[in-house]
């Protein structure tokens, strides 16, 4: 039997690959937008928010990060309601509006599947608003199935930059006999790897030319509430959640 673990292991090493200049051009235009005071924004439904989330308001990461979070789209509401909603034409307008994006910034959108009417409709209404819009996505699953939303299009037919996760149709991809299908999820925990290598990559990038980064240091260490409290209170008008 094959163990999760090496599974895992797997799928992040094609990701690493087939990411490479993907990742490259990502961190080129976030190095952008931050270096020019601009924001990234994070987006996701069902369990893609967790992805949203992953980057915000966490150590190690950047500060200028503003997570869109719409406690209907998540699951701890109502898990079928968010299913039904995240098909829902016309909802990502209404979660946007709650929030300060600008011409200038990025826009990460995770969507397994890439193919309902909320994850697409929120990268067309950042383009229209002058985002650079980066697709977390499953090549894969995304290619196989048609979209949901009156476009036609899927997620990563909209977006500036794609990072594909790597995952299998249906996300599952541990096989156990006995059972009607697979098991062993892969697209939070190398989608969140993908993120983090992002801001790696922008990080690196910033400092390169100049403009160091500004990264939220733990609040569970000495310091960290010190260091992290100036740079809460200069992006406050633009992160909605903090």
């Amino acid at each position: 039997m094959v163990a999760y673990f090496e599974v895992v292991r797997g799928v992040l090493e094609a990701a690493e690959k087939r990411n490479a200049e993907a990742l490259e051009a990502g961190a080129e235009a976030l190095a952008q937008c931050l270096g020019q005071g601009g924001v990234l924004h994070t987006f996701g439904t069902g369990h893609g928010h967790m992805l949203a989330e992953e980057l915000f308001y966490r150590a190690g990461c950047l500060v200028a990060v503003n997570a869109i979070l719409d406690p209907a789209l998540m699951l701890h509401v109502s898990a079928l309601s968010s299913t039904h909603l995240e098909r829902l034409p016309g909802y990502a307008g209404l979660v946007l509006e709650r929030y300060r994006v600008k011409a200038g910034d990025v826009m990460m959108i995770a969507s397994n599947s890439g193919r309902n009417s909320v994850p697409i409709e929120m990268a067309l209404a950042a383009k229209e608003r002058g985002l650079t819009v980066i697709a977390l996505t499953s090549m894969a699953h995304s290619q196989s199935q048609s979209s949901r939303h009156p476009s036609g299009k899927r997620l990563f037919e909209l977006a500036d930059v794609v990072l594909d996760n790597c995952g299998v149709v249906g996300d599952a991809a541990l096989t156990v006999d006995g059972l009607p299908g697979a098991i062993g999820a892969t697209s939070t925990v190398v989608g969140a790897a993908l993120l983090h290598a992002l801001v790696h990559a922008t990080v690196v990038k910033m400092l390169a030319r100049g403009t160091p980064p500004e990264i939220t240091v733990s609040a569970n260490v000495d310091g960290g509430d010190a260091h992290n409290a100036a740079l809460f209170e200069r992006y406050a008008d633009r992160l909605r959640h903090l």
